[in-house]
């Protein structure tokens, strides 16, 4: 077996991806939930049953039973317009993973509706992901001695995975959002198996492996942004002393910093952007979808440590940073979210002042969502094969 380079990691210029228009197009395409038809359809619905009842004003039973069902076909033509917007419920998996975290008769309809696959659907990809060759696993990962009682960490495995003992591959670490997220999401919302098949059938980027880290430390609720909070869970160091050295371990890795990245949306993205700055020795490529670099009203969680407080905002550290080790950096935004293309270009300024290498790439008419992670992830995917390719792991 060969070695990997140089260890360091050494970057051709940073350069924002040209991918196929079919790649694109379906990363931007809606899932079945997030047809707008749903919600319009439930908002005329309302509308339908209101008129009624004020046909029959007089009927008071009509009149108890028709506000009570124009207040419920109200409130889901609510709740499935946010949906259409954020886009974080595509599918019928999406939905029954949802209502599982719920209590009760709501957790007992997704239970129900769960097809009992681990593996979330691939639903724009064909042939689901078994069929495609793909294996995800799931691996726990407890760690009380840093605060977190349980770590579900979905490890997304290329097809020719098991068939190819002496192949070792770049792995991709992504986080999920803040608060209620979890590692199912870039999965499920973020749609990251049937995005790496579509890239790898269409020879865009060479098979990787792709995990989605908990930073949950069991309590989703909580705002935690990865931090090693004073007291409480250790999240930066869990993943990275716990959960990297461990998917090195149970996998065939190339395991060095040129052939690693961390990636995240929103507060995931805030993590990886971080933890990246943090630990430039174990990753060299960052991957950022819906940047910011001040915790703003998160930095409650850190109970006003000044010095814990400094060392975790970027936007106070970046500019005076030294770097041992390069990194390059893509941020993805959408058009739609201003202060997120601001806070993008000052972050990429701010690493290029620092001889840093950093691309901003920009989703036209996208806001702050699950669509714009969904819609860049194809770049940021590519984005790190460039930079994993430099220095090509071998068989």
């Amino acid at each position: 077996m060969g070695g990997h380079g140089l260890a360091g990691g050494i970057h051709r210029a940073a350069t924002d991806p040209v991918l196929p228009g079919d790649i694109t197009a379906r990363a931007r395409d809606l899932g079945p939930f997030e047809s707008p038809l749903i919600w319009l359809a439930l908002a005329s619905a309302a509308v339908a049953v209101l008129a009624a009842v004020i046909a029959l004003w007089h009927r008071r039973r009509a009149r108890r039973w028709g506000f009570t069902a124009f207040g419920v076909l109200l409130l889901l033509a609510g709740v499935t317009a946010l949906n259409s917007y954020v886009g974080y419920v595509r599918t019928s998996d999406d939905l029954a993973r949802l209502l599982q975290r719920g209590p009760g008769v709501v957790n007992l309809a997704g239970r129900l509706l769960d097809d009992g696959d681990e593996a979330p659907s691939a639903p724009h990809a064909g042939a689901g992901t078994a069929a495609a060759g793909q294996r995800i696993d799931v691996v726990s990962l407890p760690d009380p001695a840093h605060g977190v009682p349980s770590g579900s960490n979905y490890v997304v495995l290329p097809p020719g995975y098991d068939a190819n003992a002496a192949r070792r591959y770049p792995v991709v670490y992504l986080i999920h959002g803040y608060p209620f997220g979890g590692p199912r999401d870039w999965l499920t919302s973020g749609d990251a198996p049937g995005t790496l098949l579509a890239l790898q059938r269409a020879g865009v980027i060479e098979p990787m492996i792709v995990v989605s880290v908990d930073l949950t430390a069991g309590n989703p609720a909580t705002d935690w942004e990865c931090l090693d909070v004073p007291g409480g869970p250790q999240l930066e160091t869990y993943l990275a002393h716990t959960v990297v050295p461990a998917i090195d371990r149970r996998y065939r890795t190339a395991a060095d910093r040129a052939h690693r990245a961390l990636g995240g949306m929103s507060g995931g993205g805030f993590g990886a952007l971080n933890i990246g700055l943090h630990h430039v020795d174990e990753f060299a490529t960052l991957l950022i979808a819906l940047p910011y670099d001040d915790l703003n009203d998160s930095v409650g969680v850190l109970d006003g440590n000044r010095a814990a407080i400094a060392a975790n905002t970027p936007r106070r550290y970046l500019p005076a940073m030294n770097f041992p080790a390069p990194v390059s950096v893509m941020l993805a935004v959408g058009t739609g979210a201003p202060t997120d293309v601001t806070t993008a270009h000052r972050i990429a300024d701010a690493l290029h002042a620092r001889g840093q290498e950093a691309v901003v790439h920009a989703e036209r008419g996208f806001n702050h969502t699950w669509h714009t992670a969904r819609a860049t992830l194809p770049y940021l995917l590519a984005f790190a094969d460039q930079n994993f390719r430099v220095s090509p792991a071998t068989s």
